[in-house]
C-alpha cells in the first residue's frame, strides 16, 4: 500500500506521516512551493526538504506559482483574513497530489489537516468542499483528526487501523506538541505558517499592486518580498532596500524601465522606482532614499539617478525626507514594524 503525503514541513504534516508509516503504509511525500512562501535564511533548506529526511520518505518538490498567481487575481472562493485565497490554494494542491497519486500508483492522500485549526480551510464543511473539488471523495486520510471524521475509504477498507488514527481538534497545539515529544521530534518550524498572503504587511502591498498594476506577473510579485515600499504617485512607487544583499537583490530584479536611485557620497540603500515617475517623484523617492541612508542627518545630498544597467540619467540634491514623511506613503505602514537607518 501507497500513499502520497502534502508536506509542508510543519509539524501537523510531519506528525501525519509518521502516524501513517507507523502502519507500515509506503509515504511519498509532495511540497508544493510558490512565490508566496516564505524564503529559507541563508539559502537553507527548506522546512520540507528537512522534514522528508528525518522521516525517511521520498520528496517531490513542485511549483504551482503561475497556477496560484491567478487565483489571487480572481478566487473564486473568497480571501481569507488579508489576501490568502486558502480554499483555492487547497484544491490547487490536493489536485496536484491527486496527479502525483495516479502517477505513482498510490492509493491515497495523506494532509496534516486539523478539525478547526485555521477558521477557512479547516472547517469540517470546507474540508469537504476541496475534497470533492478536488475530485479525492472518501480519498484523503487526515491521521491527525479522523477519529473526528467520518471514515476514509482507506479506514472503511481496512488499509489502515482507524483505532491508531488521532481525533486532534481546535486551535491548541499542545496535542500536536505532547505526541511530537513521544516520537522524539523536536526540531519542528513555528506554527506561524510560511504563506506571504496571510501576512497584514504583505497583503497591503498585494493590494497596492492589484490596484495600480492589475496586470501585474510574477516578477512584480517577487519584488514585494524586498525592502520598504512606498505608493510615491499613483503612477509610480519606490522599494528602499533595508541592507547590502538587499540592494543587490533589488538590482538583479530591476529591469526596463525601472530606475534606480543611491546616494553619491554616503553609504545608504538602493532605491527602485516603478512605473512612470514624474520629476517630482524622483525627488520623493530621492529624499526616502537618504532617509534610510548615513545622510539621513545632512541638510542635503546629491543622489544618482541611473537606469537598470547602470547607465546614468542624472543627479538631484535634495534634503533627507523627514521623519514624518514615510508614514504617509508607506505601503501597509500600520502593519509594518518601526525601522531603523539603513548601515
Amino acid at each position: 500500500m501507497k500513499a502520497v503525503a502534502l508536506l509542508s514541513g510543519g509539524l501537523d504534516s510531519v506528525l501525519a506521516v509518521r502516524a501513517i508509516l507507523d502502519q507500515g503504509v509506503e509515504v511519498e511525500a509532495l511540497n508544493c512551493v510558490t512565490v508566496f512562501c516564505a524564503t529559507p535564511k541563508g539559502g537553507s533548506r527548506s522546512a520540507a526538504e528537512t522534514a522528508a529526511g528525518h522521516l525517511g520518505v521520498g520528496l517531490k518538490v513542485i511549483n504551482t506559482s503561475r497556477e496560484l498567481l491567478e487565483a489571487v487575481k480572481n478566487p473564486r472562493h473568497g480571501y481569507g483574513r488579508n489576501m490568502n485565497p486558502c480554499l483555492d490554494c487547497r484544491i490547487l494542491m490536493l489536485r496536484k497530489a491527486a496527479e502525483y497519486m495516479r502517477e505513482i500508483g498510490a492509493s491515497f492522500i495523506i494532509t496534516g489537516e486539523v478539525l478547526g485549526e485555521r477558521p477557512m480551510s479547516q472547517r469540517r464543511e470546507a474540508m469537504k468542499f476541496v475534497e470533492t473539488e478536488s475530485g479525492l471523495d472518501g480519498l484523503i486520510v487526515r491521521p491527525l483528526s479522523a477519529t473526528a471524521l467520518k471514515p476514509s475509504i482507506p479506514e472503511k477498507e481496512s488499509w489502515i487501523d482507524r483505532s491508531k488514527l488521532l481525533g486532534i481538534t481546535g486551535r491548541s497545539r499542545k496535542p500536536q506538541i505532547e505526541l511530537a515529544r513521544s516520537y522524539d521530534i523536536t526540531d519542528y518550524p513555528s506554527p506561524a505558517g510560511g504563506c506571504l498572503l496571510t501576512d497584514p504587511g504583505f497583503a497591503a502591498r498585494m493590494r497596492d499592486l492589484m490596484k495600480h498594476n492589475p496586470d501585474f506577473s510574477l516578477h512584480d510579485v517577487r519584488l514585494l518580498k524586498l525592502g520598504r515600499h512606498f505608493r510615491i504617485s499613483p503612477a509610480a512607487k519606490a522599494v528602499v532596500g533595508r541592507d547590502e544583499p538587499e540592494n543587490n537583490k533589488l538590482l538583479e530584479l530591476s529591469g526596463d524601465g525601472d530606475i534606480l536611485l543611491e546616494a553619491a557620497d554616503f553609504k545608504g540603500p538602493l532605491t527602485l522606482v516603478r512605473g512612470a515617475p514624474s520629476d517630482e517623484d524622483l525627488c520623493l523617492a530621492a529624499m526616502l532614499t537618504l532617509r534610510y541612508g548615513k545622510a539621513r542627518a545632512a541638510d542635503s545630498a546629491t543622489v544618482k539617478i541611473s537606469d537598470h544597467a547602470g547607465s546614468p540619467r542624472g543627479t538631484v540634491l535634495v534634503p533627507p525626507a523627514p521623519d514624518s514623511l514615510p508614514s504617509t506613503v508607506r505601503i501597509g505602514a500600520d502593519s509594518q514594524p518601526a525601522e531603523t537607518p539603513h548601515h
